[in-house]
């Protein structure tokens, strides 16, 4: 047999690391370096004049928490093995750290949405009014127990390292928790969507026909031109659902239709990139519409606070058809916040 020389063999070798597929660990760090770019895109595009709530708060905890994961990422990738306060870090870490995220942020969907909801329904009634400095602490301490609270089940909970044994067994790469919690908010979300739209089509076609966009004191609104014998206040839930689907499609569309595909074709998303601020931000919109609709009588109401969404603007402008430029009107005739 003829020997292979050692040039040979070395080019081979350095042939076959060159055509190597990426490393799993520089992919992850480039996936959460994209998603943190994508909070810091989110969180700049939103509007400033908002009010502290509760989601607000859980948002920057959250691009807190990515921030944390890329760094000790980039830490125990570059040093690869190292002692820290008699602990030994290897790139094990890495796989181990974004599987206790995953398992944590999609632990976090329904408790977030339910504290959410709860949150607006005591600002829009009023049942608690406390002082801004006070209201911003509660904030803050009401996420700091929520993301302990999770850790600790995470951590705590013998059935989760059994399920992620199991997956060890069959694959060589990290295997990351895909949240069913995410799933069933998601697939609630579109169903209502949906549902609204098809009671509400006829009136739904009649605004679209009839709406303009123009500026009213620096701000851009909706506006509805309606007739003299028409009524054009929020006598009830039916006449301000087609109003409420066109606001909140104007902004959140694109993700809605996002939300139908990767349910029609079930995309698996690890839950560590599925737990994100836009996501949070559609929710958000989503629940602001839901309280807004149960409390339709409240809307004409001048000293109700209502919720401010940090995206969608809910302001509709509904004027005589006699009236045909808003620029120059003081004040319209009637202005409906919902």
């Amino acid at each position: 047999m003829t020997a292979l020389s050692s040039e040979n063999c070395s080019f081979q070798y350095q042939l076959h690391q060159t055509h190597q597929p990426l490393d799993g660990n520089c992919l992850l760090f480039l996936i959460i370096l994209g998603k943190i770019l994508l909070n810091i895109l989110t969180l700049g595009m939103r509007r400033k004049n908002t009010y502290e709530n509760f989601m607000e708060c859980f948002c920057i905890s959250l691009a807190f928490i990515d921030l944390l994961l890329l760094v000790n990422i980039a830490i125990i990738s570059y040093f690869r093995d190292f002692v820290l306060l008699g602990i030994r870090f290897t790139k094990y870490h890495i796989c181990l750290f974004t599987q206790i995220i995953s398992f944590t942020y999609g632990f976090l969907h329904y408790p977030v949405f339910l504290i959410a909801c709860i949150d607006y329904y005591l600002n829009f009634s009023k049942t608690t009014k406390f002082p801004f400095k006070y209201q911003k602490l509660f904030y803050f301490f009401t996420v700091i127990l929520i993301w302990i609270s999770v850790f600790a089940y995470v951590l705590g909970d013998p059935s989760i390292y059994q399920r992620q044994k199991a997956q060890n067994v069959y694959s060589y790469q990290c295997p990351f928790y895909i949240s069913i919690q995410s799933y069933w908010l998601s697939f609630s979300m579109v169903i209502i969507l949906f549902m609204a739209f098809i009671s509400s089509w006829s009136e739904l076609i009649t605004l679209v026909q009839a709406i303009r966009v123009t500026s009213y004191m620096n701000e851009t609104v909706l506006y509805f031109p309606f007739s003299s014998h028409s009524s054009y206040t929020v006598s009830s839930k039916k006449t301000l659902l087609p109003r409420l689907i066109i606001c909140f499609l104007g902004s959140w569309l694109p993700f809605v239709l996002l939300q139908v595909i990767i349910l029609l074709f079930k995309v698996q998303i690890p839950a560590y990139i599925e737990m994100n601020i836009p996501w949070l931000y559609f929710v958000n919109s989503f629940l602001i519409a839901i309280v807004y609709w149960f409390n339709y009588h409240k809307l004409n109401l001048r000293d109700i606070a209502l919720p401010v969404d940090p995206f969608v603007n809910w302001k509709c402008c509904f004027i005589p058809l006699a009236i045909h430029n808003l620029e120059h009107i003081e004040k319209p005739i009637s202005i409906m916040i919902c």
